[in-house]
């Protein structure tokens, strides 16, 4: 939990506790805006224009939330860690520091606490949750442990309307409350700015600019955190909002430029947005030292290798090999179940295929991914201890460890919506830009159990129907991803009088903004039924279809 500022920064000195070490690696964050922006030139931002707010990660699950929701403010923002060189931010030309959430109380031993040289700075600040918890111990206040935790919707009410914090702010609102700990003294200097009945320091500020909130206003049951976080970031940083996605394009380009060099990179093609827009992203960067692989891995979608195929040659203009490796990929995957294992396997498996190719093209320095911020922190990777392993993605944690080539990801630390915003900017066709994220170990993580070739035909037809189906619906783009899953159950049925002993399948369906949470779609019963009749129809082997009606969390979206 943090503490919050008010007013424009003074020179007063401010008495700061030292922070403890943690090792957490840095995520670099970038903006996300709406609406077209300009093709990027060949110029990078000069340095004197950039601006940008920097979160210090505490751990939270919303972290990567705030940073996105300052992105959504064209403002150019990083995800840092605690101890993060005083050097490197310096270089950022910050305007003001967010301290995010965490699990940690601050009077546990080892708390982690935000770096001298942010206080010592005198910009703004302001610290959410565990962030404001942290100033206040830091600044000379008291945190102790709550006597009724607060989880959940509460009413917010101002104390201090005029302050540049709320302005544009009704005099009560709700706010969305996750803690434990409670601010029990507050620091020199600091008064209450707004409360809530659980609450009486909901809000803390001094003169200093110096904020904080017991509540998130990142998350969408804040319905004014936006507003918030916006006055916070012009009205008491100053920011102008410049960053852009062409900015993005411009700042990517010129850093995969000096990244590479004179060496060659190949880059793994699977038709999503993502291998998309990252293998023009480096070819507008390095031209003819960019080779695209395509991998047909035997784990794809009816139609997809000759679909993906074709648009990559007809749109893309690159250089562009073709690799059947669909037999190989079957052979190592026999006999095995273990969703873990499968993903671990089609990963080591793509960097072999890659390894092969790059040995027939000569020296090759860079294989290329389009890994995405969703696949890292459920990869649980080295950005926040506190988070939980998920899962393994295989362009993630299934890499082997000696693996040969460097890796080069220019969408790291981007969302789904992000990738899409910068796809459409470099040009790419819509039903490109527009595909339904699809998971790059395929059809064997959509498949409970052995993978077969009998098994996969299966899973084609069906997953051909749903989405048939769902496109004639014109529910496409209302949804995040919509799919078949194969199950290991078999169940009688009667078909034509004849008793069956065939598969269930089950339909997923889920509306999302970036996939680290997602609801279940609504879906019209016609759809459903339509979609339901003609797999046990059409598809030979099923006789049972069932809706998947569970939200992430506590599933996934993928079944395995």
């Amino acid at each position: 939990m943090t503490k919050d500022k008010s007013k424009q920064t003074s020179n007063k000195s401010r008495r700061v506790a030292t922070s403890d070490d943690i090792e957490v690696s840095t995520y670099l964050e970038i903006a996300e805006v709406g609406g077209e922006q300009p093709i990027a030139t060949k110029e990078a931002m000069p340095e004197a224009e950039r601006e940008a707010i920097i979160v210090i990660d505490f751990g939270s699950q919303y972290s990567m939330l705030i940073a996105r929701r300052v992105r959504e403010c064209q403002v150019y923002c990083e995800l840092l860690p605690p101890d993060t060189p005083r050097e490197k931010i310096a270089s950022l030309n910050p305007k003001g520091f967010i301290l995010s959430g965490g699990p940690a109380s601050t009077y546990e031993p080892d708390a982690p606490l935000a770096p001298a040289y942010i206080y010592e700075s005198h910009l703004p600040i302001l610290g959410i949750c565990y962030g404001m918890q942290s100033l206040a111990k830091q600044l000379g206040g008291q945190v102790t442990p709550g006597i009724k935790r607060e989880y959940g919707h509460a009413i917010l009410h101002l104390d201090e309307v005029d302050s540049p914090l709320f302005t544009d702010l009704p005099s009560s609102t709700p706010v969305w409350m996750s803690h434990a700990d409670k601010i029990e003294k507050m620091p020199p200097g600091f008064t209450t700015l707004a409360h809530t009945e659980n609450s009486p320091i909901a809000v803390m500020g001094s003169d200093e600019s110096i904020f904080g909130l017991q509540f998130h206003p990142e998350v969408v049951h804040t319905p004014e955190g936006k507003t918030i976080l916006k006055n916070f970031i012009y009205r008491i940083c100053g920011c102008q909002g410049n960053w852009t996605i062409g900015n993005f394009i411009n700042e990517s380009v010129a850093t995969i430029k000096k990244q590479v060099g004179k060496g060659k990179v190949i880059s793994a093609l699977s038709g999503g947005v993502d291998s998309s827009v990252v293998a023009t992203l480096i070819h507008q960067a390095i031209g003819d030292q960019l080779t695209c692989i395509f991998v047909n891995h035997g784990l794809l979608r009816r139609e997809e290798v000759e679909r993906t195929f074709n648009t990559f040659r007809l749109n893309l203009g690159m250089n562009i090999i073709f690799v059947d490796a669909s037999e190989r990929f079957l052979k190592r995957l026999k006999r095995v179940t273990d969703p873990e294992v499968k993903r671990k396997i089609i990963g080591e498996e793509f960097i072999k295929v890659f390894e092969e190719e790059a040995k027939k093209i000569g020296k090759v320095d860079f294989l290329a991914q389009g890994t995405l911020y969703p696949d890292v922190i459920e990869s649980a990777s080295a950005g926040s201890k506190a988070s939980a392993k998920i899962k393994t993605h295989h362009n993630v944690g299934g890499l082997p460890a000696k693996m040969r080539l460097n890796l080069l990801e220019p969408l790291r630390n981007l969302f789904k919506d992000e990738v899409r915003q910068v796809g459409t900017a470099l040009g790419l066709p819509e039903e490109m830009v527009w595909r339904q994220p699809f998971p790059g170990p395929g059809l064997a993580i959509r498949i409970i159990g052995e993978v077969t070739k009998e098994k996969l035909e299966i899973l084609r037809g069906a997953d051909w129907v749903v989405m048939n189906e769902i496109k004639k619906a014109k529910l496409y783009r209302q949804l995040w991803q919509s799919f078949a899953v194969l199950t290991d159950v078999k169940s009688v049925g009667v078909m034509g009088d004849y008793r069956t002993y065939g598969y269930l399948v089950a339909i997923r369906a889920v509306t999302s903004e970036d996939a680290m949470t997602a609801d279940w779609a609504r879906l019209p019963y016609d759809v459903l039924a339509r979609i339901s009749s003609r797999i046990v129809n059409e598809v030979p082997g099923v006789n049972r279809v069932v809706y998947d009606i569970t939200s992430k969390p506590p599933s996934t979206i993928e079944w395995e």
